[in-house]
């Protein structure tokens, strides 16, 4: 709970607000075939298994609650076994709604066996005018392991002509390959940055995308990535190689040309479809 509560001689009668908790976990066993062998989970986190009909299983993450606001905390934790293949994903963007008190926070945690195969593919994030959000994601991963991660900010709502002038966003993604640390990437945005010349930076663009293999051959599979970037209209992106991973970085003024140039280079990148909840 978190009390708004001012002086009684301010504010009468007091107003508390309800804060929303969820925790969902999934573990996926080994080989090919994996099924489920553990599934927890509380509050307005969830998590589903749609039927695959022979694709690799895919694991819906859901917040029932239908957003986040200062207070509220989150955890979603998805483990798949050796030698097993899965895609995550989340039901629908997530939205972070104005805070009017405290800060809400989203915690990720991802781990593959060896030679285990994870396409994590989350739908957007929407910040909202006056969110304050701290999301981190983490994962820990086998030496011959192979993960993509997705990562998209939509920075207002472009149908209701929102510009954002107050938010508070620290994002940390971090990865352990083998045991060792082998990403960090980290993202703050404040007030301050919204309103410099050019938008902090991102000249005009709104919707922003990361799209990161971790894999042994990331390396050769940049020339066909490349070749499903656009080149010309209103998204821009770019990627490079080294060292067994490959990122990609997307930008774009609306959020539609951006998710539709995602859904051309993923598939490419990946070599599978893209998560059936999707909509394209």
């Amino acid at each position: 709970m978190f009390d708004l509560a001012q002086p009684a001689a301010a504010v009468a009668p007091q107003t508390r607000h309800q804060r929303v908790h969820g925790r969902a976990m999934v573990r996926l066993g080994e080989g090919p075939r994996a099924g489920v062998k553990d599934l927890a989970q509380a509050g307005s986190a969830k998590a589903m298994l749609p039927r695959m009909h022979g694709r690799a299983p895919e694991v819906v993450f859901l917040n029932t609650a239908g957003g986040i606001t200062g207070g509220d905390r989150l955890s979603y934790t998805l483990e798949i076994g050796a030698g097993a293949t899965a895609t995550g994903t989340t039901q629908t963007a997530e939205r972070a709604y104005r805070a009017s008190g405290g800060v809400g926070r989203i915690d990720t945690h991802l781990a593959l066996g060896a030679g285990a195969v994870l396409d994590w593919l989350p739908q957007e994030l929407i910040l909202f005018e006056g969110a304050a959000l701290d999301r981190r994601l983490t994962v820990d991963m086998a030496e011959d392991a192979e993960l993509v991660l997705l990562e998209t900010l939509v920075l207002g709502r472009a149908a209701m002509g929102e510009t954002l002038t107050r938010l508070h966003l620290s994002d940390r993604r971090q990865v352990r390959r083998g045991g060792r640390l082998d990403m960090v990437e980290a993202i703050r945005l404040g007030a301050d940055d919204l309103v410099r010349p050019g938008s902090a930076g991102l000249n005009g663009a709104t919707t922003l995308a990361t799209l990161t293999l971790m894999a042994r051959d990331a390396t050769d599979r940049l020339d066909r990535l490349r070749g499903a970037l656009p080149t010309d209209g209103p998204v821009r992106a770019a990627a490079s190689a080294w060292e067994g991973r490959l990122t990609a970085r997307f930008m774009a003024a609306q959020a539609y040309p951006l998710r539709r140039a995602l859904a051309r280079a993923i598939p490419v990148l990946t070599n599978r479809p893209l998560p059936r909840v999707w909509q394209i």
